[in-house]
């Protein structure tokens, strides 16, 4: 629950929205109630079941508080009817139920704006703090992570916490809010028939409990066969010239169908533990009202302790519970899913960068005089990829790396650039190391150019003042004509400004 608590941390902006959520939620509840608990004049009325009293009692303590309350409401019923006439009376009395009932749900429905606002900032805020940390990460995080994995934690596991977590706040709010004051209405109305309904609810609540504990482990699983189903996908599209080379359709397609069914089989795994909580609920809900009105009709028939009409009353206060207990249920199943994307998104959020800027990285604003690799040693896994390597560039100079294949070419360009950093030995810029460099300083000073064409979503323009963007017209167009890019760029349908 500490990983729930840790993602609800992104709504602490909010608060003000969280209030009014709460508020309104707090006022569905009472009037909610309160459209419920009016039956009892309307009945009273109805079936002319009043005792005439001339003056109301006392008020004398909680304990006496139910028979205050019958001697106010009968006074107030032979008071009125009195004055006014039954059939009046009635019309007042359903006119005060229509209005509970229309605020009700206008109250019900400003909750639930203000929880789409405070859902989807949070999901936006998640989203926006997960890309921030992938563009903050090394190199070295994502060759280790599948693309597909990464992608499945910016998308469908954001949604997850979205739906599965955030959505279980109103039911989290409310429902036991209304739990809770539909007991303390059912003590007042029958303290007997209560005893017997808080000795059946732990029954129900044990059930959905076990039912929920089960769903974490396939959640998880689904989770990751996606991460690895979506890397299938985009591996596949980059990869199509060489599928297509060496006729391996049917074997890659048998690859993707393997993972595609063990998705499959998760996902029926949980859903057939979550879709059970509601039959469940409702189930043992109509036991409980079975027994309930059992018990209830004992004590009518035998006793005389309880009235018809507050019998029925309990009844409608009693159907109240089982809605919000059946939403409390699938709130426990949804929480216990949606934990599984939850650890998934905190794991990428508390990665470590293994190259953050020392404390007192120096800046640099210009390059000087040249670079050096003193003794570079470096290796991928347990593979060394250089060693002893050693090389002046002056500014200035010109230098030509030849070598085969995988002899450490693009290494030094990613070693120059700090997406790694070497084992042994250093690299130095104007004879600093360049590890004692603040490294946005360092990558400032040097012109990357990439063996792939990258092209972003955006406009010819905005690609190539990546790395200048405060350039100038002359200057964009200055680059583009050195690239021999000007004249294609012109001829495109709106030039510089074609995306």
């Amino acid at each position: 629950m500490k990983e729930y608590f840790r993602i609800l941390r992104f709504a602490s902006p909010y608060k003000r929205q969280i209030f009014l959520s709460v508020l309104f939620n707090i006022l569905t509840v009472v009037f909610s109630l309160g459209s419920i608990t009016i039956l009892i004049p309307i009945l009273k009325v109805i079936f002319d079941n009043t005792t005439v009293v001339a003056e109301p009692e006392r008020y004398q303590g909680f304990l006496h508080l139910k028979s205050y309350l019958e001697s106010w409401l009968n006074y107030q019923i032979t008071s009125l009817s009195q004055d006014m006439g039954t059939q009046a009376l009635l019309l007042r009395i359903l006119g005060f139920a229509s209005l509970f009932f229309l605020l009700k749900n206008a109250f019900r429905y400003l909750a639930a704006v203000y929880l789409a606002f405070i859902k989807n900032a949070v999901e936006r805020d998640l989203r926006s703090a997960i890309h921030a940390k992938m563009l903050d990460l090394p190199l070295s995080f994502f060759s280790e992570k599948r693309k597909g994995d990464i992608i499945a934690r910016l998308t469908t596991d954001i949604q997850e916490v979205q739906w599965a977590l955030l959505s279980s706040i109103q039911r989290v709010i409310q429902d036991p809010l209304m739990i809770l004051l539909t007991l303390f209405l059912l003590i007042i109305l029958s303290p007997r028939l209560t005893v017997f309904v808080v000795v059946l609810l732990p029954i129900t609540g044990f059930v959905i409990t076990f039912i929920g504990n089960t769903l974490k482990k396939p959640s998880k699983l689904a989770k990751e066969e996606l991460g690895k189903l979506l890397s299938y996908i985009e591996e596949h599209l980059g990869g199509l010239p060489i599928i297509k080379s060496y006729v391996a359709e049917e074997r890659i397609q048998k690859s993707f169908e393997a993972s595609n069914q063990r998705y499959n089989h998760f996902m029926n795994q949980m859903l057939y533990r979550r879709d059970l909580s509601s039959p469940v609920s409702e189930a043992l809900g109509s036991f409980a009202i079975i027994a309930i009105i059992w018990f209830g009709g004992h004590l009518i028939l035998t006793s005389g302790d309880l009235q018809p009409e507050i019998f029925i009353t309990y009844i409608a206060l009693f159907y109240q519970i089982i809605n919000p207990a059946k939403s409390i249920s699938v709130a426990v199943y949804d929480i216990k899913r949606g934990e599984a994307s939850t650890n998934r998104i905190l794991e990428l959020l508390d990665t470590p960068n293994p190259l953050e800027d020392k404390p007192g990285a120096r800046p640099k604003n210009s390059f000087d005089s040249g670079l050096s690799m003193e003794g570079v040693y470096f290796k991928y896994e347990e593979q060394w990829v250089l060693e002893d390597f050693s090389l002046e560039v002056p500014k200035g100079k010109t230098i030509a790396l030849v070598g085969q294949s995988g002899s450490g070419k693009s290494t030094l360009a990613n070693l120059l650039n700090r997406f790694y950093d070497v084992n042994r030995g250093a690299i130095k810029m104007d004879g600093i190391d360049i590890r004692e460099l603040r490294i946005k300083d360092l990558r400032r000073q040097i012109g990357f150019i990439s063996q792939d064409a990258i092209l972003f979503n955006d406009t010819i323009r905005n690609n190539l003042l990546l790395g200048k963007p405060d350039a100038t017209d002359e200057e964009l167009e200055w680059a583009a004509r050195v690239a021999n890019a000007h004249k294609f760029i012109q001829a495109a349908e709106q030039g510089y400004d074609t995306i």
